[in-house]
């Protein structure tokens, strides 16, 4: 596909990046020349400095032989006005990144009459995965698929872990609970487990999972996922407001702090059920004496990963909270990942894997269309959730008698609101929403989980 890219910022960078591994044609364009040359001289794309919503601008980038224009400028506005122009310019689908909660009402009215492709915003998605771990808190991360019904959870095995030691099959066994192994991340390598497996202290493991059986899972293997009651939340941007409602909303109570004095005041207003507090985010005495040691969950959402990883580590050692670390840049993954934090949120990666999975279904449908996609360990494996439309060579035989790749794993199917883990004698049929799990490759339709 020929992709053109609206804004060179940290999510336009990271796109770029990602869909280099598609081999798609990209074009950036932004005002910043500093930008633009960033991304040429580092990954494959040809660069234009300019203004996205200019007619001359677009058709310097070849708009009229574009497939796909996606827009993540800093400006919700700018985003939205440079779609409508591409799209009476050209005859791409467009994306637009909107990220002020003013628009979070009207996501389906504006794509609708703009004629978008979608409109994403990351902001909110990043809440949304935020406020489900401290609903799961022995989670590091969870992915939800099959319309919420099952659910990829991430967790770290300790020392003291039923699975510390001991092989797959004998956990099976032991635990009796219908879930599914996915991914296990060790140091740098990543495996898809079978029956002889054996964790080791340090692992990283994901699991498909219902919420009920997950929860069972997380007490067997001894880990406390005792209900968040409250939360204490360090900056005042868009995501806190996001993820402060969530909380509110299912009755967990807040406490955000806010070092901008005007901003603090109309977060109030907006959010009257929180407390806000207007001070230095990162005063250990002020988080002290707003009951920093008591709470049980705490979120650094400050606009600097430094600050936000220092918070985190802090609160870590004064308190017993789970610890949600929003971290914006992930040159450092490899650091990031070796320090004792619990939960670390990438927004502009829930950016890139929904762009992924849209460009994918547009590129090869072939029977199913990719309804999820979520990149595991720093893109080294992917969970992903088609639906299957019509016949093709992967409906209607036997898993076991089907040639499946070693390095990919059919974790779940949603059948007529069945939760279906399956067996060896099972089979996938049109109408279901069937999860895969790979490692190595990408996978652009149901149909390549067969060897060729």
């Amino acid at each position: 596909m020929k992709i053109i890219i609206v804004g060179c910022g940290k999510v336009g960078y990271t796109l770029v990046e990602q869909l280099n591994k598609e081999n798609h044609d990209i074009v950036v364009i932004d005002e910043r020349e500093d930008k633009v040359r960033s991304i040429t001289e580092e990954l494959d794309a040809m660069g234009i400095v300019g203004n996205g919503i200019s007619y001359q601008t677009l058709l310097e980038a070849d708009i009229a032989h574009a497939d796909l224009l996606i827009a993540v400028t800093g400006s919700d506005e700018q985003n939205l006005l440079c779609c409508v122009i591409a799209k009476k310019t050209g005859k791409c689908k467009t994306i637009a990144r909107v990220r002020n909660p003013i628009y979070s009402q009207e996501t389906t009215f504006l794509r609708e009459e703009l004629g978008l492709a979608m409109i994403m915003n990351p902001e909110l998605a990043s809440a949304n995965e935020i406020a489900r771990i401290f609903q799961f808190p022995s989670a590091m991360k969870i992915d939800t698929f099959t319309k919420g019904r099952t659910e990829l959870m991430h967790f770290r095995v300790t020392e003291d872990c039923l699975l510390n030691g001991q092989e797959l099959m004998k956990i099976r066994s032991r635990l009796n609970l219908n879930i599914l192994f996915c991914t296990v991340k060790r140091e740098d390598e990543i495996f898809i487990p079978r029956g002889n497996f054996v964790f080791r202290e340090g692992d990283l493991v994901s699991f498909v999972a219902t919420p009920p059986n997950a929860n069972a899972f997380f007490k067997k293997i001894g880990y406390d996922n005792g209900k968040v009651h409250s939360v204490m939340i360090v900056g005042g941007g868009t995501m806190s407001y996001y993820l402060a409602k969530r909380l509110l909303s299912v009755g967990i109570n807040v406490k955000l702090i806010c070092d901008d004095k005007t901003r603090c005041e109309e977060l109030s207003e907006l959010l009257p059920e929180a407390t806000l507090i207007f001070g230095d985010m990162t005063d250990q005495r002020l988080l002290l004496q707003e009951g920093i040691e008591t709470v049980d969950g705490f979120a650094a959402l400050t606009g600097l990963d430094e600050e936000n990883i220092l918070l985190s580590l802090f609160v870590k050692k004064v308190s017993s909270a789970k610890t949600v670390t929003k971290i914006n840049r992930i040159n450092f993954s490899g650091v990031i990942n070796a320090l004792p934090l619990d939960s670390v949120n990438y927004p502009r990666l829930h950016t890139a894997d929904t762009i992924l999975k849209y460009v994918r279904s547009a590129s090869k449908s072939m029977g199913a269309n990719m309804e999820n996609l979520y990149s595991i360990e720093d893109g080294k494996a992917e969970a992903l959730e088609f639906y299957i439309k019509e016949d093709s060579k992967v409906t209607g035989k036997e898993l076991a008698k089907m040639n499946i790749k070693k390095n990919v794993m059919v974790c779940s199917i949603l059948r007529r609101n069945n939760v279906i883990f399956p067996g060896g004698s099972e089979t996938l049929r049109v109408g279901d929403y069937v999860v895969i799990v790979q490692a190595g490759e990408r996978l652009n339709n149901i149909n390549e989980i067969l060897e060729d």
